[in-house]
């Protein structure tokens, strides 16, 4: 599978997993944290996590900036990931819930979210210029989609077992004090403790109570609420400390195969007598790329504002509307995997079978010369996003509002909707993922003029900034309207998307041959 591929693939990957096991750890369980911990609604915590998103892909900008303008990429790579680990460090440390004071609590779990997003920011753009520059040796350069489905595929190892880490690990503190999983309870009880909490709702949580105790019946809500609270939100500050470890492996595997990447700022110390790496480009030849990349930067705005909802509204619908004691992994007995978060590692599984499959397709094509370009299958790939929202859609009709949901204190399992509605949508977002995202990682690479590599690949990255900060409007939509009409609208945002690319198809084309 790597055969033809430079030596240092590999080694970026492997040095990107860390990152990766963060990333989804963040993506499964962070707006439900915030809202177990904090009581936020869903559009805040969709607010924040709107936010967070945006910060960790435009600083990509930034980081960009900053290491084109010191041709240090390595060092600045290096520094991304110990900001990180820091960030990691302070949303980590277990403290009381409910709070005893919001504000300093909440403004705690910012900051650490700000590092992690900065050190984001300096690492993941960088290491992607890093993995370009190795196709830009005309050895490599042919194999230059393939190589980054490949960097896509193998950092996505760690996305899988993030979130079922997370998840078990929530889970094995809940029982060892006592309790069991439920993803209905958190909410119920800051009503409770808040007094907001409607006659339906509190005798639902009396019955809910009874029934995740394992220790005997319930005597009192009030301390069964506040313990509950506690229990939930520590075993989710454990579940942020495993994405230490990962940052501390990614850290040790990178600096072991740091002497195997490029060294941009070498290029421009080589002796006269060596071969000239980068070709100066005139003027306007650097302003068609540049406007290209705009274009197609512009188009994956909304692509990344309807995928990133899977760790917001499809996320949300996986602990409202799913039935999850239906998707419950048992291991050796120990540990119970069974929440919302564990759909989470859906995408990248899809991803590291899929990748393999769509590589060889494409190879085929490429074989028989009919491969299409970058830019169509970037359009290809937003039609079939917009088919994953179209089968939500048709799977949503009839479910009641959210705000229905509050008053009632949750569905039973009998009127929940099968968990393969999910599964079958994450399936169709992976494919629609790995027409776009690795491929447009490539198209990046392949037509930003050499001194913008970073800053171009930044750029990607800060329109998939723009895109996240979009994302807080799927969380109004999702309390506020009919859940058919949330879906519906990622439909026509993906479809709007696709006709936008293939308007510029023979242009962009014949800018990247």
């Amino acid at each position: 599978m790597l055969k033809g591929h430079p030596k240092g693939l590999l080694a970026a990957s492997l040095s990107n997993m860390g990152e990766r096991f963060g990333f989804y750890t963040m993506m499964a369980i962070l707006v439900l944290f915030l809202q177990a911990k904090f009581g936020l609604s869903g559009t805040d915590a969709g607010i924040i996590y709107s936010i967070f998103y945006f910060s960790i892909y435009i600083l990509a900008f930034v980081g960009g900036l900053i290491a084109d303008k010191t041709r240090n990429y390595k060092g600045t790579i290096l520094l991304g990931i110990i900001i990180m680990a820091v960030g990691y460090f302070i949303v980590a440390f277990p403290t009381p819930t409910p709070v005893p004071n919001k504000t300093l609590f909440l403004g705690l779990t910012l900051l650490g979210l700000l590092s992690i997003a900065f050190g984001n920011g300096l690492f993941k753009g960088n290491l992607q210029a890093l993995v370009g520059q190795m196709y830009d040796n005309p050895e490599y350069s042919k194999m230059r989609d393939s190589g980054f489905s490949l960097f896509y595929m193998f950092i996505n190892v760690g996305a899988l077992f993030s979130p079922l880490f997370a998840v078990g690990i929530r889970n094995w503190w809940l029982k060892a004090n006592g309790y069991a999983y439920n993803p209905d309870l958190p909410g119920l009880a800051h009503q409770y403790i808040n007094n907001t909490i409607t006659p339906e709702a509190s005798q639902k949580l009396n019955d809910l109570a009874s029934q995740v105790s394992l220790n005997g019946p319930v005597k009192d809500i009030s301390v069964f609420a506040n313990s509950y609270l506690d229990v939930f939100t520590t075993g989710f500050h454990y579940a942020f400390a495993i994405s230490i470890i990962a940052m501390l492996i990614s850290l040790s595997i990178y600096l072991f195969n740091k002497k195997r990447f490029p060294d941009p700022a070498g290029k421009t110390k080589k002796s006269d007598n060596q071969t000239q790496q980068a070709v100066e480009m005139e003027a306007n030849e650097i302003r068609q790329r540049l406007y290209a990349l705009f274009a197609v930067f512009a188009v994956v705005i909304f692509f990344w504002f309807s995928f990133h909802q899977n760790g917001l509204t499809l996320t949300f619908f996986a602990k409202d509307y799913t039935d999850l004691s239906a998707f419950v992994l048992n291991i050796f007995g120990i540990v119970t995997i069974q929440g919302a978060e564990i759909f989470q590692s859906i995408n990248p599984l899809f991803i590291v079978i899929l990748t393999p499959i769509i590589m060889a397709v494409f190879s085929w094509l490429r074989s028989k010369n009919i491969e299409p370009s970058t830019p169509k299958k970037i359009a290809i790939g937003m039609f079939i996003a917009a088919m994953a929202y179209l089968l939500m859609t048709l799977g949503s009709f009839g479910l009641p509002l959210k705000s229905e949901l509050i008053a009632m204190g949750g569905l039973s399992d009998a009127q929940r909707v099968t968990p393969w509605l999910l599964v079958g949508t994450y399936f169709i977002l992976t494919v629609a993922e790995l027409f776009i995202s690795p491929l447009g990682i490539s198209f990046v690479s392949k037509v930003a003029p050499p001194k913008y590599q970073g800053i171009m690949q930044g750029g990607w990255l800060g329109a998939t900034a723009i895109g996240n900060q979009l994302l807080f409007i799927g969380a109004v939509l999702y309390e506020s309207v009919p859940l058919w009409l949330t879906w519906l609208v990622f439909v026509i945002v993906c479809l709007i998307s696709m006709f936008t690319m293939l308007f510029m198809l023979k242009w962009l084309e014949r800018i990247a041959k």
